[in-house]
């Protein structure tokens, strides 16, 4: 069983905008306005922001770019409490979103209601191709990675996603991370098994 370290990328709550729900919210024609780069290559946090409405609480989640084809929400099980929301949103890899909960947005121009798209995004490892193939991993497999420190967690069921468009890192919602003390930058190590390919529901 062989290990080796990946960099550790901490997801805060956040939003995907379609573009026709970009323009609902902010206007015809609207463009975002780039915050931030992000650790995956093209990815931007946006200036702009949101405010999801739950029946208990909103919460103001920044926009990540560039637009996507389909609306996507993206939470960690605290914010899910804190909202209120009456369904737990399932486990999901991100774009995956059929069958999943809608929830209330607020903008500049007012109120939208998404039919689907929020989830809690399934624990993944971004992995290019080159990478992949130096270490025999397969798109789609489950592997373990582990934490070490003081709060020393291993992470089981964490998806292997391949493609030359992303970038070596493993990705965890802030739940995760304060479970296990860790912050963005942080390495954990990944702990190869035989190939296991989940079940996504």
């Amino acid at each position: 069983m062989k290990e080796v370290k990946v960099p550790i990328g901490v997801s805060a709550r956040h939003v995907h905008l379609s573009q026709d729900d970009l323009e609902r919210l902010f206007g015809k024609n609207y463009e975002l306005h780039p915050l931030k780069p992000l650790s995956q290559p093209g990815q931007f946090a946006a200036e702009e922001e949101v405010e999801l409405i739950g029946p208990k609480r909103s919460l103001k989640v920044r926009i990540l770019g560039p637009v996507r084809k389909n609306t996507q929400v993206e939470l960690a099980l605290t914010d899910v409490i804190y909202l209120g929301l009456p369904t737990i949103p399932p486990v999901r890899d991100s774009g995956d979103i059929e069958g999943t909960p809608g929830i209330k947005m607020r903008g500049p121009l007012g109120e939208i209601e998404i039919p689907q798209g929020v989830i809690i995004a399934w624990r993944h490892i971004h992995t290019p191709e080159n990478i992949a193939q130096e270490l025999g991993l397969v798109d789609k497999q489950l592997v373990k990675v582990k934490v070490e420190g003081v709060r020393a967690i291993t992470f089981e069921n964490v998806l292997i996603r391949i493609s030359n468009k992303f970038a070596w890192e493993f990705h965890i919602d802030t739940d995760e991370a304060n479970a296990a003390m860790v912050k963005t930058g942080d390495k954990a190590i990944v702990i190869f098994e035989p190939v296991k390919i989940p079940q996504i529901t």
